[in-house]
C-alpha cells in the first residue's frame, strides 16, 4: 500500500511540472518571437506549431472563426458607436432578432448599459451571444475599477471579449488587469483596439496572454494590408471597424463605380460587396446602423462569393485615407 501511494505521489508530481512547464514554454515563445531569440534544437518543430497556431480559418457555413483563446466569434455583427439610449436598444434588439450575435460596444460611447439591457430582454442565451467592449485611456490608472463598471453596466454575466480601446499611459498595466479578469472567469478573451505594428511589436513582448483580436480601422480606401498580415501572422484574428468607410465617407464609398459594377454583377448592395471583401479577407465586419432595412442587409452576406478578379479590383481602390484619428 505505501508502495502505491509513493507511486502515485510521483505521477502527480510529475503531471503538475509537466503542466506548469507546458505554460512557461507557450509563454516562452510567444515573448521569443519578439525579443529574435533563436532555439535551433528545435526549431522545425516550433515553426510546424507556429504555423498550427496561426491558422484562422474564417468558417463561411457557422459564420464563426476560432479565437486563439479557444472561444468561437461570429464573423459579422453590429456596431454600437453613435447609438444612444432607447435608440441603441432598438437597433440591438433588431440586430438580434435578425440573428445577429455579435455586438460591438464600449465605455466611451456611453451605451454600455443600453447594449445590456437588449441582450437581456430579448432572453437569447448567453452563450449564443458575444459582446465586445474596450476600455478607454482615461480608465487605464484603475484597470480594476474600470472593468468591474463595464460588468456592472453591461450585467450580462461575463465580458465575451475586451479591447483596449487605444494605446496610452498605463495600457500595459491595463491590459495584465484584464489578463487577471480572464483568470478570475469575468472576461473570457482579450484583445486591443487601434495598434498597429510599431504598437504591438512594442507593446507584446510586455504582457503574457497574446491578444485574441485586433480591432482596426479597415475599409477599401483605407486596407492597411500589411498591419492585417502582420497580425494574423501572430495567430490573432482581425476585426474592422469603419468598415463602409465611416459616417460623411460612406456615400462616396458606396458610389464608387468599381464597387458598384461589382454589386451589379452579383444582384448585391454596394454595402454588402464591401462588407463581403472584408470577409474574404480574414476581417470580422462590425457595421454600425439604427436602420432596420440596412441591419437586416448587412447580414446577407453568405449567399455569394467574389471572385479574385474582383477582390483584386476591390483592392486597387487603396487610397491610404484614414478616416479617423485612431
Amino acid at each position: 500500500m505505501k508502495i502505491k501511494i509513493v507511486l502515485l505521489s510521483l505521477v502527480t508530481l510529475f503531471l503538475v511540472t509537466a503542466c506548469g512547464t507546458l505554460k512557461q514554454d507557450t509563454s516562452q515563445n510567444f515573448r521569443d518571437s519578439f525579443s529574435g531569440e533563436k532555439h535551433t534544437d528545435s526549431l522545425d518543430s516550433r515553426k510546424e506549431q507556429d504555423k498550427k497556431m496561426k491558422k484562422r480559418i474564417f468558417d463561411f457555413d457557422s459564420k464563426t472563426v476560432l479565437l486563439n483563446s479557444g472561444y468561437k466569434i461570429p464573423l459579422n455583427g453590429l456596431g454600437t458607436y453613435s447609438l444612444l439610449d432607447d435608440t441603441c436598444v432598438k437597433s440591438v434588439s433588431e440586430a438580434l432578432d435578425r440573428g445577429v450575435r455579435l455586438i460591438d460596444t464600449a465605455f466611451m460611447y456611453n451605451n454600455e448599459e443600453s447594449v445590456g439591457k437588449a441582450v437581456r430582454d430579448l432572453g437569447i442565451p448567453r452563450d449564443e451571444l458575444f459582446v465586445i467592449t474596450k476600455l478607454y485611456p482615461n480608465q487605464f490608472d484603475n484597470p480594476e475599477a474600470a472593468i468591474k463598471e463595464a460588468l456592472e453596466k453591461l450585467d450580462i454575466e461575463y465580458i465575451d471579449l475586451m479591447l483596449l480601446h487605444h494605446p496610452g499611459k498605463g495600457d500595459v498595466q491595463a491590459y495584465k488587469a484584464m489578463e487577471k479578469a480572464v483568470e478570475q472567469g469575468n472576461i473570457r478573451s482579450i484583445g486591443l483596439s487601434n495598434w498597429y505594428i510599431k504598437e504591438l511589436k512594442s507593446f507584446l513582448p510586455q504582457v503574457d496572454t497574446i491578444p485574441a483580436l485586433v480591432q482596426n480601422e479597415i475599409h477599401p480606401y483605407y486596407q492597411d494590408t500589411d498591419v492585417i498580415e502582420y497580425i494574423q501572422g501572430l495567430g490573432i484574428v482581425v476585426q474592422g471597424w469603419y468598415p463602409l468607410g465611416g459616417r460623411g465617407h460612406t456615400a462616396e464609398l458606396l458610389g464608387n463605380e468599381v464597387i458598384m459594377e461589382i454589386a451589379n454583377n452579383h444582384g448585391k448592395s454596394a454595402a454588402q460587396v464591401i462588407l463581403r471583401w472584408n470577409l474574404q479577407k480574414g476581417v470580422i465586419i462590425i457595421p454600425g446602423s439604427s436602420n432596420p432595412k440596412h441591419i437586416q442587409e448587412n447580414t446577407e452576406l453568405y449567399d455569394f462569393e467574389l471572385s479574385q478578379e474582383e477582390m483584386e479590383k476591390i483592392n486597387a481602390l487603396d487610397r491610404n485615407e484614414k478616416h479617423d484619428w485612431y
